[in-house]
């Protein structure tokens, strides 16, 4: 079968991470994504990463992880012939997707107004860290910025630890299914709207996602503070000590914590009035933290995960990003993705695909991450450039 957006042409100028995680998904829903990258050295992400002979190759772990399936074009955009260039790319595109700070694509001429003259079917999609309009809109949008300015740090980690950052970017991450969701809405509204100009702000779009924590203050008037490990909204539902690593339990509903008392064998616990109520478990958590430890100890986290579970109190060890990409679970419905020998890596890599299946398939790409400017014959080819004048341009520095 068809994927959703077989025979759509993205046109992806993104760096990093919340651009090209959004095409990244396009990719797999079925669009044909070409990356402009800026000749010479290409998406900053190709020289990121945890392996440092993979940066120097211009393939870094950065880049890899998040550019499979894609095409790539290099052209300078800062060059009136890479721009005419460019504008001929996108009269036949249906999606093009940036992140440069606000006010970058007008000044070069390339921007939704400009475009539309081209392509007035043209979804333009425009990812930046607070909008494309405001006080903020000028400034760098880094991941961890966003992350200290949205409130997300103030409320991780534990009273004595906070503010922390949370441990992957995730507000990259948020930024990039955003606009990847709103651009499957614009093309999915096309033949009734035409052309569309769809303006992420990564910060909004963070705060989107923090619907129970803001909507704490803007209803109730309560001040989000950082638990740590615990589920603010009830108890025990939190990250507890066994005797070879953490377990959480949620038990949050009453039938599930009178289950834990019964099967670690303390009763009595059932009986004290500090312990009734689920409002009386969270005023005493800490002291009901201890008691229920004290039987925990008792076995391992996987062992305790398995018995809860069957007794139906919702429960799962702590698991260290190695082991759950080795777990059956994840091995087994064809989340990470192997490519071998990828050109320019020099070597086999394995990514992760979506985080979702179509009709009971894992989406799919069917090439590697590309080598810069791999694709350059043959995207300018199409556009009736002859090899001799695609040589001419990348002598000019223009490709």
């Amino acid at each position: 079968m068809p994927a959703p957006l077989d025979g759509v042409r993205v046109l992806d100028l993104t760096n990093v991470l919340a651009g090209p995680f959004c095409c990244h998904q396009l990719a797999h829903l079925g669009a044909e994504v070409v990356k402009v990258e800026v000749p010479g050295r290409g998406d900053l992400a190709r020289q990121l990463g945890a392996d440092e002979a993979l940066n120097a190759r211009n393939m870094g772990v950065s880049f890899l992880a998040q550019n499979a399936g894609k095409k790539s074009v290099t052209l300078n955009l800062k060059s009136e012939k890479g721009k005419a260039l460019f504008r001929r790319l996108a009269a036949g595109a249906d999606v093009l997707v940036e992140n440069y700070r606000p006010g970058v694509m007008a000044r070069l001429g390339l921007d939704h107004e400009a475009l539309l003259t081209v392509n007035p079917r043209l979804v333009y999609c425009a990812i930046s860290g607070f909008g494309q309009d405001g006080p903020l809109r000028n400034l760098p949008a880094y991941d961890q910025i966003i992350q200290g300015l949205s409130g997300v740090m103030s409320i991780t980690g534990a009273p004595d630890t906070a503010p922390y950052r949370v441990g992957y970017p995730i507000c990259d991450t948020i930024g990039g299914l955003t606009a990847a969701m709103a651009i499957s809405a614009a093309l999915n509204g096309r033949e009734r709207n035409g052309g569309s100009f769809i303006d992420v702000s990564m910060l909004e779009a963070t705060l989107a996602t923090m619907g129970w924590v803001v909507s704490n203050w803007l209803i109730a008037g309560v001040r989000p503070q950082p638990h740590g490990n615990e589920n603010v909204t009830s108890a025990p539902s939190g990250a507890f000590r066994t005797a070879d690593g953490l377990l959480n339990i949620a038990a949050n509903k009453q039938e599930q914590w009178e289950i834990l008392c019964r099967h670690l064998g303390r009763e009595e616990l059932l009986e004290r009035p500090e312990y009734r109520t689920r409002e009386a478990r969270k005023a005493n958590r800490e002291a009901l933290r201890a008691e229920l430890e004290r039987s925990l100890a008792a076995k391992a986290a996987h062992d305790w995960a398995r018995e809860l579970n069957r007794l139906g109190v919702p429960s799962g060890a702590v698991l260290a990003v190695p082991d759950i990409l080795e777990h059956p679970q994840i091995a087994e419905r064809g989340m990470v993705a192997e490519f071998p020998a990828v050109p320019g890596a020099g070597r086999d890599i394995r990514v992760v695909r979506t985080g979702f299946k179509l009709d009971g398939r894992a989406p799919a790409v069917a090439t590697p991450p590309p080598e810069l400017g791999a694709d350059n014959a043959a995207v300018y080819g199409e556009l009736g450039l002859s090899e001799a004048e695609i040589e001419d341009l990348k002598a000019e520095g223009v490709l």
